[in-house]
């Protein structure tokens, strides 16, 4: 479809899920939860389709990776979402002063914010358009998703899915290039969540802003992993390395550089060499277990990554061959980077892709401050025996989330809101957190007829009661009364 002819029907589909949601503002529980029960059936119906479109959007994709993450995880959020509905979408009572407003209560309700629209990125198609559908549909809003123009399978495939399973009023998928991504951010949506890069995130929350229409961004950043002393094992490096190999490191929370005692950075290559060759691994740069690089112009920037800090004179580890000569699936092996200047790519740069930098530090002060010279990342993890340690680290340093001894495991809960902080982003998806996210939290005061309370003193003429009343006030709080 072309770009004008996919702006007309997301301009289209706009007014037509605004005219639903003005027929139907606080849709039942029971309305939520039977549309959100369809998330679950869809994908799994879907399964093969959806292995098939991934390792066609991808060159390579492995089909565990895609069950787990894009077909059981979204169903498993489904289901969380499922069983806490009834929670989220209770009144929230609050505390009222008797003494002011008498039997008047204050409550707070959840109502839906109206049409959300959802901008996906490419590295998880599914479980990024799904996943938060699941919060917007229990939320009680309609959706309107953008697939990115990078997976063209997966976008036309989610399409399908989506037009057979909801009506086009609550749900419904625009696909096409740059210019539906443009004209998406500058259309008067209720919320918009965008997931991407800061550079781009800029540009949608500059858009939005001129509408004022609120939005979440999730955008990623340079997530270290922090190794202190004694937790260069086995264990913890297969951890970091195991991250990084998912997705081959195109992954918002992968680990992007490693920051490690300088006594043990020579430990830590070992250890990743050891444990590629004990699982295995030594062709790995072309097995079905590694993902391939999205596109070729993502694949020629981490070449080049790669090129420019060898030629730079910086020891690198090819970690599971070589990749192959012909590569139509764009697969690379993963390399570690060993004490690189800080002027290089690889760390200025978010990496998203098969590089792991190992940073050496001198005492964990220098390593915490390297941290906090950065901008904020969406994850932080840190490696310890001592969790105590660990969390001092966490409590001196600023991320979207974090995690101790393993790394990227919160963004996987989907009961633990998900985001960023400061250049990584802002607003959360998963979880409660999510249900507010799209949610307007409506401040609600119910006053019974014939209350005896003091509301009359907010009001001219403030002789009878609001001048006694408030000299009262404040001698009391002055301590004079």
């Amino acid at each position: 479809m072309s770009d004008s002819a996919a702006i007309a029907q997301l301009e289209a589909a706009l007014a037509l899920q605004k005219a639903a949601f003005l027929k139907n503002q606080n849709p039942s529980v029971a309305e939520r939860k039977a549309n959100v029960g369809k998330i679950p059936g869809m994908v799994l119906a879907n399964r093969d389709a959806i292995r098939e479109a991934m390792a066609k959007d991808f060159g390579a994709h492995p089909t565990a990776a895609t069950d787990i993450i894009e077909v059981l995880g979204v169903a498993g959020r489904a289901a969380y979402v499922l069983s806490q509905i009834e929670k989220w979408t209770a009144v929230d009572s609050r505390e009222v002063d008797a003494n002011m407003y008498g039997t008047a209560t204050g409550e707070v309700r959840y109502q839906p914010k109206g049409v959300v629209g959802n901008i996906v990125p490419w590295n998880f198609p599914l479980d990024l358009s799904l996943g938060p559908l699941c919060e917007m549909l229990a939320a009680g809003n309609r959706i309107i998703i953008k697939p990115s123009e990078f997976t063209p399978a997966t976008g036309a495939l989610l399409a399908k899915m989506i037009g057979e399973t909801f009506p086009e009023d609550l749900v419904t998928v625009v696909n096409s290039g740059l210019d539906l991504s443009k004209r998406f951010t500058q259309l008067k949506f209720n919320h918009i969540l965008y997931t991407g890069n800061p550079t781009v995130g800029k540009l949608v929350m500059g858009e939005a802003a001129k509408n004022l229409v609120p939005v979440t961004l999730e955008l990623g950043g340079k997530c270290p992993a922090v190794m202190t002393e004694g937790s260069v094992t086995a264990e913890n490096v297969g951890n970091i390395l195991g991250t990084k190999m998912l997705k081959n490191g195109q992954m918002c929370i992968s680990v992007d550089y490693v920051l490690c005692p300088r006594s043990d950075v020579d430990t830590f290559t070992q250890m990743a060499e050891k444990m590629f060759m004990e699982k295995n691994l030594a062709d790995y740069a072309v097995s079905v277990d590694n993902t391939g690089i999205i596109s070729e112009r993502h694949l020629n920037r981490i070449t080049k990554m790669v090129a420019d800090a060898e030629e730079a004179g910086v020891r690198s580890v090819k970690l599971g061959g070589e990749a192959a000569k012909e590569n139509p699936k764009r697969q690379l092996p993963l390399t570690l980077l060993i004490d690189p200047s800080r002027d290089l790519s690889v760390i200025t740069e978010e990496i998203f892709g098969p590089i792991l930098p190992v940073i050496p530090y001198d005492d964990l002060a220098s390593a915490i401050d390297e941290i906090n010279a950065g901008e904020r990342p969406l994850g932080l993890y840190v490696f310890a025996d001592d969790v105590a340690a660990a969390n001092a680290i966490i409590d001196n340093t600023n991320s979207g989330g974090a995690a101790i001894n393993c790394a990227a495991m919160q963004g996987a809960l989907p009961s633990l809101g998900f985001g960023g902080s400061g250049n990584s982003g802002m607003g959360r998806h998963h979880g409660i957190e999510g249900f507010r996210e799209f949610s307007n939290p409506r401040g609600v005061f119910v006053r019974q007829k014939g209350n005896k309370d003091m509301v009359a003193a907010f009001m001219p003429p403030y002789a009878a009661v609001g001048e006694p009343l408030a000299e009262a006030a404040y001698k009391q709080a002055m301590g004079l009364a």
